[in-house]
């Protein structure tokens, strides 16, 4: 929903509203809903609200969260359900250990060969049902530990690989070694991992360097607002 001040009272937020937030860059999904959580308690006086989020988002990614207030958090695993779309950039000739910008290049490879061709034939491989390992780097729990904490530490652990589905995966723009794309995919996609295994199909390697989420099912990010501007809608400076 689109918000103006003072257009919502302590009650509707209470019984419960959908917030669409335009994640910022560095932030993560966790400071988005704080940030919210301390906007509404500020302004309408309240000691706790429900609020969480649907779906995470990496603090190097930008773009659509939904956040539920009250008591439409009870929404959140329907709304978690609904198909994803991502716009971003894939970075070709090198890998990273956590397939995208939070860890440094760790091997490098030649990309003088690819071809255009070459690289939008790779897309039909990742369209329909597939599996795909998450990276080692993520909050996924293994025996009571996340896999990040096994990762950072640098012990090595078995990630089982998931099924999940690619609707659409388009390439929108090659500017070697960048590729921009769009992708739409199910509950549980990575696009790290897409980027990683994208990068070894071509044999080249390849990392997330850009990511961004446009919608979660008919939510759009056009419609979404930044955390900073939500705030001051309730406390214009």
């Amino acid at each position: 929903m689109a918000v103006k001040p003072n257009a919502f009272s302590k009650e509707e937020f209470l019984d419960g509203q959908v917030l669409l937030f335009d994640k910022p860059l560095g932030w993560s999904s966790f400071q988005v809903v704080n940030s919210a959580k301390w906007t509404l308690r500020k302004k309408f006086d309240l000691k706790k609200i429900k609020v969480g989020h649907a779906g995470t988002l990496d603090p190097l990614a930008t773009g659509l969260l939904v956040v539920c207030t009250g008591k439409f958090t009870k929404k959140i695993p329907e709304i978690q359900n609904e198909r994803k779309e991502y716009t971003g950039t894939i970075t070709l000739g090198a890998t990273t250990p956590s397939f995208d910008l939070e860890t440094e290049v760790d091997q490098t490879f030649p990309t003088d060969h690819l071809t255009k061709e070459q690289i939008l034939g790779a897309t039909l491989g990742f369209v329909g049902r597939i599996s795909q390992k998450p990276p080692v780097f993520s909050a996924i729990k293994k025996d009571g530990k996340r896999l990040y904490e096994y990762a950072r530490k640098g012990k090595e652990v078995e990630v089982e690989a998931r099924e999940i589905e690619i609707f659409e995966f388009e390439i929108t723009g090659i500017e070697m070694p960048e590729v921009h794309f769009r992708v739409v995919c199910s509950k549980g996609t990575y696009i790290r991992s897409l980027a990683h295994d994208f990068g070894q199909k071509l044999n080249t390697g390849g990392h997330l360097s850009a990511l961004r989420r446009t919608k979660i099912g008919s939510f759009s990010v056009h419609n979404a607002i930044t955390p900073e501007a939500f705030k001051a809608l309730f406390f214009p400076q």
